[in-house]
């Protein structure tokens, strides 16, 4: 199934807002035709000074026609503009359910920008596709279809000269200029796509730049990159604006035929003179309708993209490992097992193997912890315990159960995790810890700050956006305290009191170790201090394991380990 297959699928779902836009639609072209050929009627036959009756009954009927398009116009624009909104939203909700379980795998093949100009920008584009290219032609084909058959009654000929107009407006120019828009629009995107990409770059990066002095420099490449997308943009709308304009002059020359073609079948008996008004007054008409066609071709090439975009991003194979249904979400709440049986995996695009092969056992109930030097795969290995990132080979298992086979949201919700970098909302001490229970009482909250040494912070107090007014050392005690407040039997601590002086970071192990006396527990870290407690120590580098054992094995071998030990007392 095509990516513009699947649109129509989500489209389909308001059938009924659809079913209702495409009769108004119907109701109102056929209307205003009619309208316009009771007036030409009317016009001729006053020429002829008929019965009074006769202009009554001709003029209620103008005035009849009026109304019913009118109110067949307001019920084509609403029903057609909620059904385009609903079905957006429709859009917006399938595709984030798709991109969700794709993070953060997706940033290493995307970035950030390109990902935003796809998910507003081609969402965005994808609102012409019911409004400009789905419903139009059902609407003008329904609306001919009536005409000419009208049409035939008084002048084969006349009706002929309509079909032929019908297909040179609606199938042959708009075909010629959407040949050149598709190259244009090409253009367009990538532009938007640059742009997006470095507006991004600039706003993640902006202190950077300020500190470095190449603020000027990064202004002038997005003013460049904006020049080059605006003006990609002048020539797709000039190009739309000239398929329109040549569209309308070829329904005039179309009009211009009926008239000459009708005057001489006047002229020659052939076509009784009352009725050239009006058939001269439905050619000007029944091209309304057409208009919209003028750009059919341009906004289905527009829509066909978008759709491929969005979805070659959500179903692109390298990101989904298994299509298979998860058959288990829900875990026993119990300190579980971890085994890592030949396990292999590289991030994508990487010229390196992280984990070239990594097979290892974490009992149920024990503390283990991962250290070695920067790079060596140890953080990469919480991700693939937590289904942040897959493996490419090998097995996890959770207790008795194959990671692949459980759902992530089963592995998260028994789960304490405190990463390297943790993301806080602007709002309050409150709003942020009760990320890890919605329900949490003020008690519980203010107990957990304790645990932490962060008595001092009242839970009304207000947090910037990413924790800008938080040290580091406060930012990493009040992800600590979150994880205290949230439930789960398995504790993934990356480096977490990196940023803590020694006195608070053994006051807080303290409290974690003691609270997490039952539970697994797994610490990375760079420092070797306070290690002694710990069940194992698994040495890592270079994604492989070198040593493992507990701190008096690994101290009594005087290997790996007892010089990163001695190399670290030494330079304390």
């Amino acid at each position: 199934m095509s990516a513009l297959q699947k649109i129509i699928k989500l489209m389909l779902m308001e059938k009924k807002d659809i079913n209702i836009a495409v009769i108004c639609g119907f109701i109102a072209g056929i209307s205003s035709v009619g309208l316009f050929a009771a007036s030409g009627y009317l016009i001729s036959k006053s020429a002829l000074i008929p019965p009074f009756y006769t202009l009554i009954i001709l003029t209620s009927t103008v005035k009849l026609l009026g109304l019913v398009k009118a109110g067949a116009k307001y019920g084509e624009r609403l029903y057609s503009h909620r059904a385009t909104f609903t079905i957006l939203s429709n859009l917006r909700i399938a595709f984030y359910e798709k991109l969700t379980p794709l993070v953060p795998q997706i940033f290493h093949k995307y970035r950030s920008g390109d990902l935003l100009a796809r998910v507003v920008g081609d969402v965005e584009s994808l609102q012409n596709f019911f409004l400009r290219v789905f419903y139009p032609p059902l609407v003008l084909l329904l609306v001919f279809v009536s005409t000419i058959f009208f049409v035939c009654f008084y002048s084969l000929a006349i009706a002929v000269i309509l079909l032929l107009g019908f297909f040179l407006t609606t199938i042959i120019i708009p075909a010629l200029f959407s040949l050149k828009q598709v190259k244009i629009k090409g253009k367009v995107r990538q532009e938007r796509g640059n742009l997006s990409t470095h507006i991004t770059e600039v706003m993640y990066g902006f202190r950077e730049l300020k500190l470095f002095h190449q603020l000027p420099s990064k202004q002038q490449q997005l003013l460049s990159h904006s020049e080059s997308y605006i003006n990609q943009q002048k020539v797709e709308n000039l190009n739309k604006v000239s398929s329109q304009s040549f569209n309308g002059f070829m329904t005039f020359v179309t009009s211009w035929l009926v008239i000459g073609v009708g005057a001489y079948f006047v002229a020659n008996g052939m076509l009784e003179g009352i009725f050239l008004a009006m058939l001269v007054m439905i050619s000007l008409t029944v091209f309304e309708s057409a208009a919209p066609m003028a750009v059919f071709p341009i906004y289905m090439q527009e829509s066909r993209d978008a759709s491929t975009r969005l979805y070659e991003v959500v179903e692109d194979s390298s990101f989904v490992k298994d299509s298979r249904e998860i058959p288990i979400n829900k875990l026993p709440s119990l300190a579980p097992s971890l085994q890592f049986t030949d396990v292999q995996f590289t991030y994508m695009g990487d010229w390196r193997k992280t984990i070239p092969k990594l097979s290892f056992v974490i009992p149920a109930g024990s503390k283990t912890a991962i250290v070695g030097a920067s790079g060596s795969g140890k953080s990469t290995l919480l991700q693939l315990i937590l289904k942040l990132q897959y493996v490419d080979d090998g097995k996890i298992y959770w207790g008795d159960f194959d990671t692949s086979t459980v759902s992530s949201e089963a592995i998260w919700e028994q789960t304490r995790v405190v990463l390297q970098e943790n993301y806080y909302f602007y709002g309050t001490i409150r709003e942020n810890l009760q990320l890890a229970e919605s329900q949490l009482s003020d008690t519980q909250m203010e107990a957990a700050l304790a645990k932490v040494k962060l008595e001092h912070f009242s839970l009304d107090h207000r947090v910037l956006e990413k924790g800008e007014n938080l040290s580091g050392g406060e930012k990493q005690r009040l992800a600590i305290a979150r994880a205290f407040l949230k439930k789960g039997h398995l504790w993934l601590l990356d480096e977490p009191t990196s940023s803590l002086d020694a006195q608070t970071e053994q006051s807080v192990y303290q409290e974690i170790f003691k609270y997490a006396e039952q539970d697994t527990f797994i610490l990375v870290s760079h420092r070797l201090n306070g290690l002694e407690h710990m069940d194992q120590i698994i040495v890592m580098d270079h994604g492989e394991i070198v040593e493992c054992g507990s701190y008096n094995d690994l101290m009594n071998k005087q290997e790996y380990f007892y010089k990163m030990k001695v190399l670290e007392e030494s330079l304390l």
